[in-house]
């Protein structure tokens, strides 16, 4: 069995905590809080195969009017060096249902500066439907905003 060092598994947390930060749909909607976690090279290679900057998605997220609830789970964080984390795991859309549609394997790049950790490369690829490890957790925005006025780490 290979065990995961505790600094490891200490960065995992904080960066899963950045990136469903970026789920929360007050999160989404504030382009200073957007700036606080995206790189200012950010390039995302979306769902759809669209491409989109740090400018685009701040201006699409907060003209948008209804956000939906991101389900996340199975992250995984490969460290490439002292500055970047590859971190990656699977995510759903909630419906109005609470069935999960839309699902997507996500890959996010993370990189470590002044400022703390950015993301500077996302993509989404469309994947076959998963069951959730357990039911969404509603209470878990308040530790996500914790998470990113504490980015420095």
């Amino acid at each position: 069995m290979v065990r995961t060092p505790p600094q490891v598994l200490t960065l995992l947390k904080h960066l899963q905590a950045l990136e469903i930060a970026l789920h929360d749909p007050v999160v989404r909607t504030d382009t200073e809080a957007l700036a606080k976690l995206l790189h200012p090279q950010f390039l995302e290679l979306g769902r759809s195969g669209a491409r989109y900057t740090r400018e685009d998605i701040a201006g699409h997220l907060s003209s948008s009017e209804m956000q939906p609830q991101i389900w996340a789970q199975d992250f995984s964080l490969q460290v490439l060096s002292e500055e970047f984390g590859l971190l990656t795991y699977r995510c759903a859309q909630v419906a109005s249902d609470g069935s999960l549609i839309r699902h997507t394997n996500r890959t996010s790049l993370w990189q470590h500066g002044e400022s703390g950790w950015l993301m500077r490369f996302h993509q989404g690829t469309p994947t076959q439907a998963f069951e959730p490890v357990s039911p969404p957790n509603q209470s878990a925005a308040s530790l996500q905003r914790s998470a990113i006025e504490g980015n420095g780490e």
